[in-house]
């Protein structure tokens, strides 16, 4: 079984290749990406595959029997960019794919998901034996940058009270692992997050119970997160569409306690107290 990759180098992509490692050892793996030469470290085969790029991208694909096809990170192009990766597996006679697309990208606010939702409908025309690993908010995205919150005595955002339910990179990483090796989750869809449930108030409750210091949550009105956002180096878009993504939290758009993370990966999801402290070391 020859298994690619796309986004390989990525900080999910790595970890997807790792844990297909531990679970297969004898599954020959490509890493799929724009620079070749950034996946030597992996120590697998790699090719390059840009999605902006569609005439070359089924040649990379010839030898591949399945796909783990782990979204484009470029907001607004991502429709496009997949079409082109979907009609080169389809071409090249992939057998399965497995997509990461969105929490409940068929009900959620956030400005991804018509992105995601475009996606899933084309893999569905395209035949392709496919499973959808609709994943939710990384823990990371709150953990990274917990030293600088803990030196400035606060954590700032726009998710208000908005329960959020989301898991390590590493967590999603062995559920993708997981689905494309075994063929029992073929044409499903999967809702993934963590077990446990938190607010960015219980966010800053743990960090302060870590730390001993009191941190506090301030809760920003959307423009002015991403103007706060813009003074610290992101640029204008990016900080509007990260002030935008934040305050969808606020609407419960990242919350789920369907457990189908931890039923996939057989085992709990990683803690906020266990993330929070790999954050603060």
């Amino acid at each position: 079984m020859k298994i690619g990759i796309t986004g390989a180098t990525g900080q999910l992509g790595q970890l997807v290749v790792q844990k297909l490692k531990d679970k297969n050892p004898d599954a020959k793996l490509v890493a799929l990406v724009r620079n070749p030469d950034k996946a030597k470290p992996l120590g697998i085969e790699a090719k390059a595959f840009d999605y902006e790029q569609p005439e070359a991208l089924p040649k990379a694909l010839e030898d591949i029997d399945r796909l783990v096809f782990i979204s484009g990170s470029e907001i607004g192009k991502r429709e496009t960019q997949h079409k082109n990766v979907i009609n080169a597996a389809k071409q090249a006679q992939v057998k399965q794919i497995a997509y990461t697309s969105l929490l409940h990208a068929d009900t959620s606010s956030m400005i991804l998901a018509p992105e995601h939702l475009a996606t899933e409908k084309m893999l569905q025309d395209s035949g392709i034996p496919h499973t959808i690993l609709r994943n939710g908010w990384y823990t990371e995205n709150y953990t990274a940058g917990l030293k600088q919150a803990v030196e400035q005595g606060a954590i700032i955002g726009s998710a208000g009270d908005g329960k959020i339910s989301s898991a390590t990179r590493e967590d999603y990483a062995e559920a993708i692992a997981e689905t494309i090796i075994n063929d029992d989750h073929t044409g499903k869809t999967y809702e993934l997050a963590g077990d446990q449930t938190f607010t960015m108030q219980d966010l800053a409750a743990e960090v302060s119970k870590q730390t001993g210091k009191n941190i506090e949550f301030v809760n920003l009105p959307e423009a002015e997160y991403a103007q706060k956002l813009q003074e610290i180096g992101l640029p204008e878009g990016m900080a509007k569409a990260f002030a935008s993504l934040d305050y969808s939290a606020s609407k419960n758009d990242l919350h789920d306690e369907s457990g189908e993370l931890a039923r996939l990966i057989n085992r709990p999801t990683t803690s906020l107290s266990q993330a929070v402290k790999t954050g603060l070391n």
